[in-house]
């Protein structure tokens, strides 16, 4: 395994590219200002950043260091100030069912059932359609986080780890080609971030749709990426470390605490953060 100690090595990292037929998502020299009364504040600078397709990495980085913001620029959410965000080569210009979202909190119509908070994107995707073909969408991705007894209940009803279970549906139920998730198990328990930590991970490994994640979770970082991406502290915050967690899938947890990495993955990321 090689963990990435040297400055020199780091700069290799950070400068590697790959040919552009395997790259998903690729930022280039990305900005963002935010105009204040004292002038400029620039969140973000020179942030360069590409990923594969069917890549999962997860982004871990002090509060305030622009990790939503990055996300929410690539989501099409937030206006770029400079540089470019590409999928599959072409330039974004706003949001679009290509880049699927989940935020933290799951952002469900309360009034409407699991289903019809489904139905609603896959609605828009496949407009062509039948209504069945659509309804058997929706159905499928709420069986595969689990919610098939609860087609029917009103999202109010629900259990916060049950509304993010149907976030985590409808997102896949679009087939976008990326997926974003915004610390999507930030507000919940251990035990219900554990299982959905789960379920995200055996959806993703069946898709394989690229996955771009952030979280202040170090051991979840590992868990779920093939790379993770660590950001420096804002203001003008970059890319500032890049680590290959180099761990077969399909995973399990218990797999992955028993590895003679798991530990020095651990370690690498804490210190970084403690700098």
């Amino acid at each position: 395994m090689s963990i990435i100690t040297e400055n020199t090595i780091t700069k290799e990292v950070l400068a590697k590219t790959f040919p552009s037929n395997e790259v998903m998502l690729d930022l280039k020299d990305l900005k963002k200002v935010y105009p204040t009364p004292k002038g400029d504040y620039v969140v973000l600078e020179d942030l360069n950043l590409q990923i594969r397709k069917e890549e999962f990495v997860t982004i871990i980085g002090h509060s305030g260091c622009g990790k939503t913001t990055m996300l929410s620029m690539i989501a099409g959410l937030n206006p770029i100030s400079g540089g470019n965000i590409a999928v599959l080569g072409k330039h974004i210009k706003g949001p679009g069912p290509d880049r699927g979202v989940i935020f933290q909190a799951p952002s469900l119509m309360p009034w409407m059932t699991s289903l019809e908070n489904v139905m609603l994107g896959v609605n828009q995707v496949f407009p062509h359609g039948t209504k069945s073909q659509r309804t058997d969408i929706a159905k499928y991705y709420l069986q595969k986080v689990g919610l098939e007894d609860s087609f029917h209940k009103k999202a109010a009803e629900l259990s916060q780890g049950m509304q993010q279970r149907v976030g985590i549906a409808r997102a896949f139920a679009i087939k976008p080609k990326v997926l974003l998730l915004d610390e999507p198990f930030g507000m919940l328990d251990s035990l219900t971030r554990g299982e959905l930590q789960d379920i995200l991970i055996e959806i993703w490994n069946k898709e394989k749709i690229t996955a771009v994640m952030i979280t202040h979770d170090v051991d979840e970082a590992i868990f779920l990426a093939d790379r993770v991406v660590m950001m420096t502290s804002g203001p003008r915050a970059k890319i500032g470390d890049i680590l290959e967690i180099d761990f077969k899938r399909p995973r399990t947890r218990k797999s992955v605490l028993e590895h003679d990495d798991y530990y020095k993955y651990r370690k690498h990321l804490i210190d970084f953060l403690e700098h």
